[in-house]
């Protein structure tokens, strides 16, 4: 058993009075966690069983209090696959259901996680919150801006806890920096910029249109996005970069780097942006989305700066991906990989004293399910790292982003109405259902 894993384990057993032994076999561990009061344990459901779906099942499996219930996926292989890893990790498969309403019924669930793409994330938490669940959703939160609006506003509604999967938020580094900068050390912060370079990403290659492969309720897939024929382009991961399910990288990776930016900034909505892009490394690729893009936010005092590219790893400052407050001072950088202080220099002398790249600590999305999971048994919205509004924001700002791609313009943003003051980027911040499917009423 890894030092990371017995490290969390502790911690939520210290919490709970109780104490692992030193040395478990897999068969041993199920043993104990049986002995765990069924007061204290938290039965989960997962929603969307592949990528991230499953990821965040891992890590919160890793907490001997949580068991893994019920599974439902539109993929019988993905169902197939994931009922014998929870069966490896406890012994025990769980419930398999093709659609998720069926697993919402189930009463021995408290807790269900979203890991479906960005089109069905809307339906599935209100679905879940109006089931009495608490739920720990994909980002980002929505696949519209009108979505997340809806979404904060169940929440309020059913009052259970929502914990968004925008786990930099429970990474150390981020805390760090997020402090440094509202110290004021930094001097005047005019510019902050965001970027994602990501180069393992190869071009989509054009396939024909195709029968679903065996197994997959591809119409169950579709749901509320527009009927199409199946291609195996558009399913699973590469859900991404087509209009219709996701928001490319734009939201992929935006929303984990603008949420620290704006947290950092104080800041929630823009007064203007606008955006230039497009498919510049792979035009004739099956990909809709643009693979390269530059996007300006403009706040009260300062502007913020979004790029992503794919096919190349040259970002700024050395790195992929990453967060740089631009001060007068200096420049905090801050990623995955740890933060530093790049200091600025007058008459050859250092403004404030840099510092070196300070690593990180621990596992950061382990961290934030053992939040959700302390912010459940406390019934405190307050302590979670990333609730259902912080999510909200690094959602609609990333959509903003790729409506003023879309409409080719400066647009502005009404904060008191909530809406553009151009029609044409106002059209798309709604959310449009079809196959019957409709958006929830709250």
């Amino acid at each position: 058993m890894s030092s990371r894993r017995r490290f969390l384990q502790n911690t939520l057993l210290a919490s709970a009075g109780l104490s692992i032994p030193s040395v478990l076999s897999a068969k041993d561990f199920g043993l104990f966690t049986r002995s765990i009061p069924a007061s204290d344990q938290i039965n989960v459901g997962l929603i969307g069983a592949n990528g991230m779906g499953w990821s965040n099942m891992n890590s919160f499996l890793k907490m001997p209090q949580v068991n893994c219930v019920a599974i439902a996926d539109i993929d019988q292989g993905v169902l197939d696959r994931r009922a014998a890893d929870v069966e490896k990790l406890r012994g025990k498969k769980p419930t398999l259901y093709k659609d998720y309403r069926k697993l919402l019924e189930d009463k021995e669930v408290d807790v269900v996680i979203i890991g479906t793409p960005d089109h069905w994330h809307c339906l599935t938490l209100i679905d879940s919150l109006s089931a009495g669940k608490h739920a720990y959703v994909e980002k980002p939160l929505a696949n519209s801006i009108e979505e997340c609006n809806l979404m904060v506003k169940a929440a309020d509604r059913y009052g259970k806890l929502v914990q968004v999967g925008q786990w930099q938020r429970s990474g150390n580094q981020y805390d760090d920096a997020i402090s440094f900068v509202k110290s004021g050390q930094l001097g005047n912060i005019r510019l902050v910029k965001c970027w994602a370079y990501q180069g393992w990403m190869n071009p989509v290659p054009v396939k024909p249109n195709s029968t679903p492969p065996p197994g997959v309720d591809y119409k169950m897939w579709l749901g509320p996005a527009p009927e199409r024929p199946f291609n195996e382009n558009r399913f699973h991961f590469n859900f991404r970069w087509f209009w219709d399910y996701a928001g490319g990288l734009m939201t992929d990776w935006g929303v984990h780097e603008i949420d620290i930016a704006l947290y950092a900034m104080g800041v929630s909505a823009p007064k203007s942006v606008m955006a230039s892009g497009g498919k510049l490394a792979y035009p004739d690729d099956a990909s809709e989305t643009p693979d390269t893009l530059q996007t300006v936010y403009e706040y009260d005092g300062f502007n913020m700066l979004w790029e992503h590219a794919t096919g190349i790893d040259g970002g700024n400052y050395g790195y992929t991906e990453g967060i740089a407050f631009i001060g007068n001072n200096a420049t905090l950088v801050v990623n995955r990989g740890g933060w530093e202080i790049i200091a600025e220099k007058k008459d050859g002398k250092s403004l404030i004293e840099g510092m070196a790249r300070v690593k990180p600590e621990g596992n950061a999305l382990d961290k934030h399910t053992v939040n959700f999971v302390e912010s459940i048994k406390a019934n405190d919205a307050s302590k979670l790292h990333c609730g259902i509004e912080t999510g909200s924001v690094a959602a609609i700002n990333a959509h903003m982003g790729n409506i003023a791609y879309k409409t080719g313009k400066k647009i502005y943003w009404d904060a008191e109405k909530g809406l553009f003051t151009d029609k044409d980027a106002n059209k798309l911040v709604t959310a449009n259902y079809h196959n019957g499917w409709e958006l929830p009423k709250v």
